[in-house]
């Protein structure tokens, strides 16, 4: 193996989901490495919405307090490395191929024993094994689904567990209902063990939140935006605070943004009676450092171009009080993406009303809706719509039509965000010197 597009060929050469749920392939993984997992302190953050960002401001605040740190993360926007990152810079190249390579040999034993781990599973691993490589004093562990199962849940005694918020989502997976994804969420609270939640989760989830961290013995947080700072004003670049009498400027869009940072800084909160000094400076700088691409990421402002990876009902109906907030008076036309597997009647009920017209694509993923069934749910849903099936002729289609439009959105899916968002790029960049 000799280079990153091998590395990452190996890794999605795997199965992506194992037969049975458990976590006996990612301990036998670790195991055969060493254990990597054993050898840094964790932030474990589970949840429905608001993951990567709660873990994004967790790390940027950790590394401004001077802490190695490291971020796991998933899926990625642009890159398969932003995956695993320390201080805030992918792993490079060489290093995810050298590490790869030793995941790779420790698969093919297991394979040889009948036991075949999965890409997500093999992916956790290499990551475990950098962090341990590069000396990371902590690192905020991201899970990729669910919790009780998740290949990162192998991590024995994490510094806080974090909850974000909680909806229907992955309900083939997870279950139906509101209290059973929830439990599976509450997999990574452990006994004695501090935990921390979105206190505007639904009551069937807190419940659920509730009763775990009580049988676990975990001392249970449930952050809220008014117990933590106050609302100094917002517009659509982000939103300024004041937590404890220091004014910060959070950058990201929404009310749901809000109920993150509360997460992120409660969370900070309770790492800091834990052995790591965290200071007000070092959360002020983190926060307003922090960046994810495709979560309300304004690209442009002129020509006002948005782009968004909202997949779900909590996460489309965020992305509808940003536009219906900020936006109301705007004609817009959007590109739109989603996945089979997600309620895209419930993401286009709330967002109908936003977009003056639709531009329906295919994001690349095998899961995704051909874009001539997605533009009949459109015109089903009273929107304006067309279909073009292959989403970068459907973004420059769009770009072109914002001559006679105030705004373009992308949004629908992170996969139709990595699809797109190089070719956004070139196109705002082109359009601004033309003007020059």
């Amino acid at each position: 193996m000799n280079t990153v597009e091998e590395a990452v060929g190996f890794f999605h050469s795997l199965e992506r989901f194992g037969v049975n749920p458990g976590l006996d392939r990612i301990r036998d993984l670790c195991d055969l490495l060493g254990h990597p997992e054993k050898k840094c302190a964790f932030v474990h953050v589970a949840g429905t919405n608001g993951k990567g960002s709660v873990c994004t401001e967790i790390s940027n605040i950790l590394r401004e307090a001077g802490f190695c740190t490291g971020l796991y993360t998933s899926p990625y926007v642009l890159d398969f490395r932003e995956r695993i990152q320390v201080n805030n810079r992918m792993i490079s190249e060489e290093d995810l191929v050298a590490v790869t390579e030793k995941v790779k040999r420790a698969v093919e034993i297991l394979n040889s024993q009948g036991v075949f781990p999965t890409e997500f599973e093999a992916v956790t691993a290499a990551a475990f094994l950098h962090f341990a490589e590069t000396g990371c004093s902590i690192v905020v562990l991201e899970t990729g689904l669910g919790g009780r199962f998740d290949a990162t849940n192998v991590i024995e005694e994490p510094i806080v567990s974090v909850i974000t918020s909680i909806s229907l989502d992955h309900v083939k997976i997870l279950g139906n209902t509101m209290e059973e994804i929830a439990f599976e969420k509450c997999g990574i609270i452990k006994e004695k063990c501090h935990s921390v939640t979105d206190g505007a989760n639904p009551d069937g989830a807190l419940r659920v939140i509730r009763d775990t961290a009580a049988a676990r013995h975990s001392f249970l947080f449930e952050a809220r935006p008014k117990d933590l700072f106050q609302t100094v004003s917002s517009d659509i670049t982000g939103t300024l605070i004041r937590y404890r009498d220091t004014e910060m400027r959070i950058p990201f869009l929404g009310e749901h943004q809000m109920r993150n940072a509360a997460v992120a800084l409660k969370a900070c909160e309770v790492i800091g009676v834990s052995g790591f000094d965290i200071t007000v400076k070092h959360i002020k700088a983190g926060l307003e450092a922090s960046f994810i691409p495709a979560r309300t990421e304004i690209m442009s402002k002129d020509p006002f171009v948005l782009l968004d990876g909202s997949h779900n009902d909590d996460s489309t109906l965020a992305l509808s009080a940003v536009l219906r907030r900020y936006l109301f008076d705007k004609r817009i036309v959007a590109v739109m993406g989603m996945m089979e597997d997600k309620d895209c009647e419930k993401a286009l009920q709330n967002l109908n009303g936003c977009f003056s017209h639709v531009v329906a694509v295919t994001p690349s993923n095998p899961r995704a809706m051909q874009a001539d069934k997605f533009c009949g749910l459109l015109l089903r849903n009273g929107y304006s719509a067309e279909a073009v099936n292959d989403p970068v002729q459907g973004v420059r289609k769009a770009f072109s039509m914002l001559k006679d439009f105030d705004a373009l959105v992308v949004c629908g899916s992170l996969y139709l965000a990595s699809d797109v968002r190089s070719e956004l790029l070139d196109l705002i960049a082109l359009n601004n010197k033309q003007e020059d």
